[in-house]
């Protein structure tokens, strides 16, 4: 079986790192090029060697690289404005897509669904590919019908810029489709000391968001309550390198897929 050969958009950023690394690790893939910002790209003068010997083309125009290079799949973990002209450009070109770059609108994300299936291919968008964190994602939409009460308590480094994490979101998206778009009921904090104590909301759910050089890398609680009972899932990750067995099962599996699989979960495609 020929291997997948595979371009990383945002290959000298933290998670593109990691994500070349283990993918030059994985005998069935290979590494086919590297896409960066034009000044970082121009910075290595065309070439990526991170292995130290072997080097592939690298640029900082999708469409130069594309029309250089033989490939298959796009893994983008770039920035949504650099990824609003790559993952067109893999698109059009017939390449499967893994995106994990965040910032993307649903109108973009729809507009990208119409593109794979006019170009026959398929894409796949997770918030997170920690396997752990979407299996939590997929119990937490098990238990939310059940439970009329939830709040989501997330933990970052405090380089996270954002505030809640794109996967808090996620959580609380797939907790209000499980309920049909019936929102949660939070108790009313009748006489709050401080404002903005209870956290954000989304859907009745509170989100707290905490930031702490001290904290592990990425930390999801979610906490249900009811008559008598509690019940609470977590999830956390200790480096970059939780995210990669997700990402190459999506780098795998994205052939079967025709459409933009949103909020990807890997056993819908690949049980195994």
């Amino acid at each position: 079986m020929e291997p997948i050969r595979v371009v990383v958009s945002g290959a000298l950023g933290r998670m593109g790192r990691e994500v070349v690394g283990t993918i030059l690790r994985e005998p069935d893939l290979v590494l086919a090029g590297a896409l960066e910002e034009p000044g970082r790209a121009a910075s290595r003068r065309g070439a990526y060697r991170p292995d130290g010997e072997n080097g592939v083309p690298l640029a900082g125009e999708p469409e130069d690289l594309l029309e250089e290079v033989e490939a298959g799949v796009l893994v983008d973990f770039s920035r949504a404005a650099a990824a609003r002209r790559t993952i067109p450009a893999a698109l059009n070109r017939g390449m499967g897509v893994i995106i994990g770059t965040t910032g993307l609108s649903s109108r973009e994300l729809d507009e990208i669904d119409a593109r794979c299936l006019s170009n026959g291919v398929g894409a796949i968008e997770a918030a997170n590919f920690s396997l752990g964190t979407l299996l939590m994602m997929h119990l937490a939409g098990a238990a939310a019908p059940y439970f009329d009460q939830a709040e989501i308590i997330e933990s970052h480094l405090d380089t996270k810029p954002d505030a809640p994490s794109a996967t808090s979101l996620a959580i609380a998206a797939r907790m209000l489709e499980s309920r049909g778009g019936k929102p949660f009921s939070p108790p009313v904090t009748s006489s709050p000391i401080l404002p903005g104590t209870r956290g954000g909301e989304s859907g009745g759910i509170p989100i707290h968001s905490l930031r702490s050089a001290g904290a592990v890398y990425s930390r999801h609680q979610i906490l249900f309550g009811g008559p008598g009972q509690s019940l609470s899932l977590k999830d956390e990750t200790v480096s970059p390198s939780a995210y990669m067995p997700g990402v190459m099962r999506a780098i795998r599996t994205v052939g079967k897929v025709r459409g933009l699989a949103r909020n990807w979960t890997p056993w819908v495609f690949d049980p195994a």
